[in-house]
């Protein structure tokens, strides 16, 4: 588990109205983002396959006949 350093800022009133955190933790928290990100494309991509596939030599020629 990652360990966070945050700071926060008040207003006037006492309300938590910013964090301010290190670099280096804001990048790994970015970081573990995109592979959220990732995860998430990849699992939508496995519900959506229907087993279909085409060659890359196949797609090529239909894009550059698309393409034309």
């Amino acid at each position: 588990m990652m360990v966070l350093h945050p700071q926060y800022i008040k207003d006037a009133k006492g309300n938590k109205t910013l964090v301010v955190i290190f670099a280096e933790e804001f990048n790994k928290i970015m970081d573990l983002l995109e592979d959220l990100e990732d995860v998430t494309v990849y699992d939508e991509a496995k519900k959506n396959d229907d087993g279909e596939r085409v060659l890359f030599s196949d797609y090529l020629k239909a894009r550059k006949q698309k393409h034309a």
